[in-house]
């Protein structure tokens, strides 16, 4: 049942943006006033309405699967039984649906391509609660190309990580085909930021703290002032959105992280209620 349900899911966010991102796009073409942008939003629009009518994949990229699975610490769980079916679910997913292989066995010498888009990137976390929760992010890589991290000193402050972001987007342009969405990742080490801007993608969570929320309505006001736009043709929507994880870091460090989506920003997520174990499997 639990494979079935995650093959479904994956396939489906390939061809169905969550109604968030969707409600952005067509807000942004209502809104638009550059000519050259509205019509590059127009041909968005469009296509969103015929993957969704053909049950066809948004974009010849289907991106790479990126995973967060979050184990209740509370949840029946067992590791074995619980990355078995996860593995079985991605597998059958990546077999019924229509996926370009898209992934190499080797980055650097051989480049040969795994004709599976196996295996995935997954990630594990205990939080509180008794459930798991699985989010699956397809993750397009003219856009992650386009992403990067920033190792700024701690005496940066909010200005300096508000202009690294704007730095990593006035370099990307129009490559990463805005309007984009921005998760941005402070905190922790290098490569924990980088993880901490993915999970910024995936999650709507409002912040505690106002202060972020208000870096992130600065960051999306003045990327947007850059005038890239849609497709890189100018216009008022460079972004639709930008959203930020952060946590706790060294006291010599200041980590940023930005990792930038397409407007096809593709994520799903499962809730197991109750956890999984060797008795669900």
């Amino acid at each position: 049942m639990l494979e079935e349900m995650i093959a479904s899911s994956i396939i489906d966010a390939s061809m169905h943006l969550p109604e968030s991102v969707e409600k952005k796009i067509r807000k942004a073409l209502k809104e638009e006033r550059n000519g050259y942008a509205r019509f590059a939003l127009s041909k968005i629009v469009e296509n969103i309405d015929i993957a969704a009518g053909e049950e066809l994949p948004l974009c010849q990229d289907t991106g790479l699967l990126y995973v967060f699975c979050d184990i209740g610490k509370e949840a029946r769980f067992s590791y074995k039984a619980f990355s078995s079916v996860l593995e079985r679910g991605i597998r059958k997913a990546m077999k019924e649906g229509s996926f370009r292989p898209s992934l190499v066995s080797d980055p650097v010498f051989d480049r040969v391509n795994t004709k599976t888009n196996l295996p995935p990137v997954i990630n594990y976390f205990f939080v509180d609660g008794k459930d798991i929760t699985i989010t699956f992010l397809l993750k397009g890589f003219g856009s992650e190309n386009c992403s990067s991290v920033r190792m700024l000193r701690p005496t940066a402050g909010k200005d300096g990580v508000v202009d690294a972001v704007l730095d990593v987007v006035r370099t990307a342009g129009g490559k990463p085909c805005p309007p984009m969405f921005i998760g941005v990742g402070i905190g922790g080490t290098m490569d924990r930021a980088a993880i901490l801007s993915k999970r910024a993608l995936v999650s709507d969570e409002r912040k505690k703290d106002k202060r972020y929320k208000e870096m992130e309505d600065e960051i999306l006001r003045k990327v947007n002032d850059l005038r890239i736009g849609a497709a890189g043709l100018g216009g008022a929507h460079t972004a639709l959105s930008c959203s930020i994880c952060y946590e706790g870091t060294h006291i010599a460090s200041l980590p940023v992280a930005v990792s930038i989506n397409c407007w096809a920003d593709r994520y799903t997520s499962l809730v197991i209620k109750g956890g999984y174990d060797e008795e669900d499997a």
